[in-house]
C-alpha cells in the first residue's frame, strides 16, 4: 500500500473490550459515539490493503478489575475482534509499549508510523500515542476513533467526556504527532 507518504504503517487498536461496552450499557456518559463505526472503517481499510494491524488488550492484575482476564469485561468487543493472523498484544499497564514486545515487533516489521484508535482517549490510547512518539514513530491519533468518559478531578471539579476528549486531542496534536479524523486518515490511504 502506498499510503501516508509511503511510510510503512501499522494500525494499533487499543483496549476495545467489553468492560467499556458494559460501562456504556450502564449509562456512562461518553464522548464520540461514532468511534466504534470509525474503528470498524479503519480495520476494514487496513485489512483490505493487507497492512499490519495490532490489537492491544488490557488485562488487569487485580481480580476485581473488570479487565482481569477471568472477567467477562476482558473480552474484545465483537466489532473489533482480531481476524486471521492479526497480532494481539496483552498489556497490564496503561502504555502498550511497557512490558510488551510491541516495540520490537514493530521495529522488526519495519514500521515507521502508527495510527492509534481505541480506548480511552485520555488513558491507554493517549499513553500509547505518547510512548510511540517518544520512541521515534511517526504518530497519527485518530480524533473520532477514540472516546472518553466523564470524570471528577481530585479538586472536585467535574469534567464532561467531551471536555476530556477535546483536551486530550489538544495536548497530543503537534507535540506528539498529528491528530486527524478517520476521514482524513482514510483519504491519505486512498489518494497516495
Amino acid at each position: 500500500m502506498q499510503g501516508l507518504n509511503s511510510m510503512k504503517t501499522a494500525l494499533l487498536v487499543i483496549d476495545v473490550q467489553m468492560a467499556l461496552a458494559y460501562e456504556d450499557a450502564a449509562g456512562a456518559s461518553r464522548s464520540c459515539p461514532e468511534a466504534s463505526n470509525n474503528i470498524e472503517q479503519l480495520l476494514s481499510k487496513f485489512r483490505a490493503a493487507g497492512e499490519k494491524i495490532v490489537h492491544i488488550h488490557h488485562h488487569g492484575t487485580d481480580r476485581n478489575d473488570p479487565f482481569h482476564p477471568s472477567a467477562p469485561g476482558s473480552a474484545v468487543q465483537p466489532f473489533a475482534a482480531p481476524k486471521g493472523d492479526e497480532q494481539v498484544i496483552i498489556k497490564n499497564v496503561s502504555s502498550a509499549f511497557c512490558g510488551t514486545t510491541l516495540l520490537s515487533d514493530l521495529q522488526d516489521a519495519g514500521i515507521q508510523r502508527v495510527i492509534i484508535c481505541g480506548a480511552t482517549a485520555n488513558h491507554c490510547a493517549e499513553s500509547a500515542a505518547r510512548s510511540a512518539s517518544s520512541l521515534g514513530f511517526d504518530m497519527i491519533y485518530v480524533s473520532d476513533a477514540v472516546w472518553a468518559y466523564d470524570s471528577t478531578g481530585p479538586d472536585g471539579v467535574f469534567h464532561t467526556a467531551e471536555q476530556i476528549h477535546s483536551v486530550t486531542l489538544a495536548n497530543l496534536h503537534g507535540e506528539f504527532g498529528v491528530v486527524q479524523s478517520t476521514e482524513d486518515t482514510l483519504l491519505h490511504f486512498i489518494n497516495k
